[in-house]
C-alpha cells in the first residue's frame, strides 16, 4: 500500500476505518461522498487528521488521479463513482479486500442470509476457548480494516462478510468459509436471486483443495455449491443422518469424519432456541473444528454462548406480557424464524423499508400465533395488503415504533408476547437495525417505569 494513491468512498464507519488504515500503510488517501453537506470536521476527527474530500457528483475522468478504489459496502457497484473507475479499468476494491491484503493470521469467513451474526458471535465465543488473539469482524459491527494492523501470524479473524462486501474482493481467501442459507434478499441491489446466490458463493472462490467451505445441506441452493466448490466441502444438517459432516440426531450435536461419529453437546446444555439456531449452531461447529479448535473446546464456546442482541433478544416481562426484540429479522425469512420461536399468543410489530421483498410465506407463517399485527414504514401498505389476501384482517396501521409498542401494550393480556420482528430493513426510518432494537428496548423500559 506505500505511496499508493487510493480513493475511499463513503464517510461512514467502513470508509473511516478503510482510511485510517490505508494512511497508517503509508497510502496517500482522498475521502468521496456523495452526501454535498457532509461535516467535513467530524470526519477528520474521527480519521485522526485532515485529507483530500471529494463531495457530490463525480466525473467519469476522476479514476486517472486514483490507484484503485475501496467501496463502503453501502455503496452499489453500480454507482457513478464505481463505474467510474471500472471503465478505467482500476481496481474497485471492498473493505475486506484490503483489510486482508494487509492483515496476518488464519480467517474464518461467513455469509448466508440469515443466521450470519449469530454464527460469527458463536464462532467467535469458541475461538477465545482456544486461540489467544480472536478478532471478531465485518458486518456484525467491528471493520475488520479497523484491527488488521492489530493482527499476528497466530491470530484467527472471524469474520461475518455480506453480498455487499464480496461483490468487490479479488485475493481474499479464507482458510474456511461458510454459506448458510440462501433465501431472496437485497433484490433491489443485485436484481435476482441467481446473482444474489452466485455473490454469496464467491467467498470460496480462490480456496483451493487444502482448506474447507461449509455449506447447509438442507437448502437446495447451498448444497449445489458443492458442486462448484474449490475447498474441501463440509456439509451440516438438521434433519439428514450424512455420513460425513455435522449432524444433529436425537437432541444431540455430532461431528462425524472418516466415519467416527463425535458427540459436542446436547441440546439441554446450550441457550439458543429454534431449529434455526440448531443449524447456526451445526455450522459453528464445523468451522471451528476445521479451524483447529478441539471439540472440548467448542462444547464450551456453544455453552456460554447466550445470544446476540437484537435477534429473538428477550427484552423483560411487563404485566404479565413477555417483550422480545428481534429487529434484525430485515426480511420475512428472518421474520419467520422470530414468529416460530414465539410459544405463546403475540402481538406482532412490522414494516419498515422496502426492499422489494414478498411477504406471502411470512404472512402464513403467522399460523394462529399471532393476535395482532401492528404496521408502520413505507412497506406498511404492502404487507397490509398480502395479509387480508391471506385472510388475516387484525391490522392496525402506525405512524412509529413508539405508537406500536403503546398499542401493543395496551391490548396485550398477561400471558402474551409482544414481538419487534420486522421483515423489513430499518432505512428511512432509523439507521439501521440496532438503532430500531435499541428505541423498542427503551418503549419497553418505559412502560415499566409507568
Amino acid at each position: 500500500m506505500k505511496n499508493k494513491k487510493v480513493l475511499v468512498a463513503g464517510a461512514g464507519k467502513s470508509g473511516v476505518g478503510a482510511a485510517k488504515l490505508l494512511l497508517a500503510a503509508g497510502s496517500s488517501v482522498t475521502v468521496y461522498d456523495g452526501n454535498e453537506q457532509l461535516n467535513q470536521d467530524d470526519l477528520f476527527h474521527k480519521i485522526g487528521t485532515k485529507i483530500p474530500v471529494v463531495l457530490g457528483d463525480v466525473s467519469s475522468g476522476i479514476a486517472k488521479d486514483y490507484d484503485f478504489l475501496v467501496l463502503s459496502p453501502g455503496i452499489s457497484v453500480n454507482a457513478p463513482i464505481a463505474k467510474a473507475f471500472s471503465n478505467y479499468g482500476k481496481e474497485v476494491w471492498s473493505e475486506i479486500e484490503l483489510a486482508y491484503h494487509v492483515s496476518k493470521g488464519q480467517i474464518a469467513a461467513i455469509t448466508g442470509t440469515n443466521g450470519k451474526t449469530t454464527t460469527t458471535a458463536l464462532v467467535g465465543e469458541i475461538m477465545k476457548c482456544y486461540y489467544d488473539s480472536v478478532f471478531v469482524v465485518g458486518n456484525i459491527g467491528t471493520p475488520y480494516t479497523s484491527i488488521a494492523l492489530d493482527t499476528k501470524e497466530d491470530s484467527v479473524i472471524v469474520a461475518e462478510i455480506s453480498s455487499f462486501q464480496l461483490e468487490t474482493i479479488h485475493n481474499f481467501c479464507p482458510k474456511v468459509s461458510a454459506v448458510l442459507n440462501i433465501t431472496p434478499d437485497h433484490l433491489d441491489r443485485h436484481g435476482s436471486v441467481e446473482v444474489y446466490a452466485k455473490t454469496k458463493e464467491s467467498i470460496g472462490m480462490n480456496q483451493n483443495e487444502h482448506q474447507v467451505m461449509v455449506l447447509n445441506y438442507e437448502d437446495e441452493i447451498t448444497k449445489k455449491m458443492a458442486e462448484r466448490a474449490n475447498a474441501k466441502v463440509v456439509f451440516f444438517s438438521v434433519h439428514n443422518q450424512l455420513k460425513e459432516g455435522i449432524v444433529f440426531d436425537q437432541n444431540t450435536f455430532y461431528i462425524i469424519e472418516k466415519g467416527i461419529k463425535t458427540e459436542v453437546c446436547k441440546l439441554e446444555e446450550i441457550h439458543l432456541l429454534g431449529e434455526h439456531n440448531y443449524e447456526n449452531i451445526l455450522a459453528a461447529i464445523g468451522i471451528s473444528y476445521y479451524m483447529g479448535v478441539p471439540v472440548s473446546a467448542i462444547k464450551e464456546g456453544i455453552e456460554n454462548f447466550k445470544g446476540v442482541e437484537h435477534r429473538i433478544e428477550y427484552v423483560d416481562t411487563v404485566d404479565g406480557v413477555a417483550y422480545y426484540n428481534d429487529s434484525k429479522g430485515t426480511n420475512p425469512d428472518a421474520a419467520i424464524k422470530g414468529i416460530g420461536a414465539m410459544n405463546r399468543p403475540t402481538y406482532l410489530i412490522g414494516g419498515g423499508y422496502d426492499k422489494k421483498s414478498t411477504y406471502d410465506e411470512w404472512i402464513d407463517a403467522f399460523d394462529g400465533k399471532v393476535k395482532k399485527l401492528f404496521l408502520l414504514g413505507a412497506t406498511a401498505p404492502k404487507i397490509g395488503e398480502t395479509a387480508i389476501a391471506h385472510g388475516f384482517t387484525d391490522i392496525v396501521y402506525v405512524d412509529s415504533l413508539e405508537e406500536a409498542v403503546m398499542m401493543a401494550a395496551k391490548e396485550a393480556k398477561d400471558g402474551d408476547a409482544v414481538l419487534l420482528s420486522p421483515a423489513c430493513a430499518s432505512w428511512g426510518m432509523f439507521p439501521n437495525y440496532e438503532v430500531r432494537g435499541d428505541m423498542f428496548k427503551d418503549c419497553v423500559k418505559k412502560l415499566k417505569e409507568r
